[in-house]
């Protein structure tokens, strides 16, 4: 199902929320010619065109708020939206003579002068491009930070204009982390790549099947000397400029090797798969809790879930899977925590300087004395790896599966732009409970239990089995 774009700002503005955590006032940035960035106070306006004007507010935002501002090389920025531009230009087939990088000399303001003259030059020249030239140039301003908690929420900007059950892509997921698709880290995948799940969609259209095998992408190998290869890309598509994808596909339990062209597009996902929190009681005495987002209010369904299949009988622990956890609210990891350990440091969020802000548990939590194993995976990013690093530096359980995705460069927060867009970054960068960065490094298992294509088609869950051999010890 399909919403208006205001509604779709509002949600993506209550997603940006979820994953902030409060943090000391610091001054806005602004210039003679900008407009001083702001928090966004209540729902947005409509959306208006995008100006070299606020490709001005954006930069100066970033070089006033980001946590790495005070020591960016903002020539970085510039390049990256200038190479944007050329390249625009270039795919349209309007390439003219005075598209060349002007020098920059590490005066953040004059730089900024000389870009703004030569983007101006260019762009009179192509007119009816230039809506489309602003676009480019502040995206790739924004990716060029590396930062996989920085983003411009804009109309074109990958889909948010959908909920109520709607994904959008392939319709898959797979063995590979797919959270990563700003470029700003390598994507994790250890070969071979193959199909975890089918979620609906052109996958499912297809037949495709768990424990499929993905041999290329797009007639593209997915490993060279072991390293994942950009083809690999593909398989998470962005919108609006989405193409066909092809895969050649090794059914191992058949021998059946086939190609087949997925479009992707949106699809309505399982009804279960929508819960933030499931559970169930396992072997009769363990407590099984999936959790797939850190949401408002999930530490105390979570609670509330083992409190239910504790009742009546005595647990041997909690199993609490939390593969393919996208992340969310840094104060739900932390209050998830509390309830395995009290009067403890669960993160450090600190600005480039070393100054550090403490994360803690909240000590009105009960306490659930049970033994505990977190399941993770390349799937589990940002306050899933908050708790995960909590998990294994505080000692409160184990950890078991595959490493944690390495995205968690620190709690975004939100700026309105004055066409009113909006620009999230981190104002402090993460660190676990032992001050050791997570972010691009992830969090390692205790136990190494990776997926096989083999289980992924009999429908075996080995973390799963491992996880209840260790409570059962």
């Amino acid at each position: 199902m399909t919403v208006n774009r205001t509604a779709a700002a509002v949600l993506a503005l209550l997603l940006a929320a979820a994953c902030t955590a409060p943090t000391p006032p610091r001054t806005q940035a602004s210039t003679a010619g900008a407009t001083a960035c702001a928090h966004p106070q209540g729902p947005l306006g409509t959306e208006t065109a995008t100006t070299i004007d606020v490709i001005e507010q954006a930069y100066f935002c970033i070089l006033g708020n980001y946590y790495g501002g005070p020591t960016l090389d903002a020539r970085s920025l510039l390049t990256a939206g200038f190479l944007a531009l050329s390249q625009e230009l270039n795919r349209d087939g309007r390439d003219v003579p005075e598209a060349t990088m002007p020098a920059l000399t590490g005066d953040r303001k004059a730089d900024w002068a000389a870009f703004e003259t030569a983007y101006r030059k260019i762009t009179d020249q192509v007119p009816d491009l230039r809506d489309k030239l602003a676009v480019v140039t502040l995206e790739a301003i924004v990716a060029g930070l590396g930062d996989n908690h920085a983003r411009w929420t804009h109309d074109d900007a990958r889909p948010l204009d959908y909920y109520d059950g709607d994904g959008y892509g392939l319709g898959l997921q797979a063995n590979v982390n797919g959270s990563q698709t700003d470029g700003s880290s390598p994507r994790v995948a250890l070969a071979p790549l193959f199909v975890t799940t089918v979620l609906g969609g052109a996958a499912r259209a297809a037949g495709l099947r768990p424990g499929d095998v993905i041999e290329a992408v797009n007639g593209s190998a997915l490993f060279v000397d072991g390293k994942v290869t950009p083809a690999i890309a593909a398989l998470y598509p962005t919108y609006p400029e989405a193409r066909p994808v092809e895969l050649r596909l090794l059914r191992q339990t058949t021998g059946r090797r086939w190609t087949v062209t997925l479009k992707p597009g949106l699809y309505q996902r399982d009804l279960a798969a929508l819960q933030v929190v499931r559970s169930k009681l396992l072997d009769d005495d363990v407590a099984y809790v999936r959790m797939t987002g850190f949401a408002p209010d999930s530490a105390n369904r979570v609670f509330k879930a083992i409190s239910r299949l504790r009742a009546g009988r005595p647990l041997a622990g909690v199993v609490l899977d939390l593969r393919g956890n996208g992340g969310g609210s840094p104060v739900e990891a932390a209050r998830l925590v509390s309830a395995f350990v009290q009067g403890k440091v669960t993160a450090y969020q600190c600005t480039v300087d070393n100054r550090c802000a403490t994360a803690r548990t909240d000590d009105t939590v009960e306490l659930l004395n049970l033994p505990l194993v977190v399941l993770i995976d390349h799937g589990c990013a940002s306050a899933c790896e908050h708790f995960s690093s909590a998990v294994k530096d505080l000692r409160l359980g184990q950890l078991v599966g595959t490493r944690t995705a390495g995205v968690i460069s620190g709690p975004a927060q939100s700026y309105l732009l004055a066409n009113n867009t909006v620009l999230s970054f981190p104002q402090r960068h993460h660190l676990g409970p032992d001050r050791e960065v997570i972010d691009r490094i992830g969090v390692p298992p205790d136990h190494y239990v990776p997926l096989t294509p083999q289980d992924a088609a009999a429908g075996r869950d080995p973390a799963l089995a491992e996880s209840l051999t260790l409570l059962h010890k």
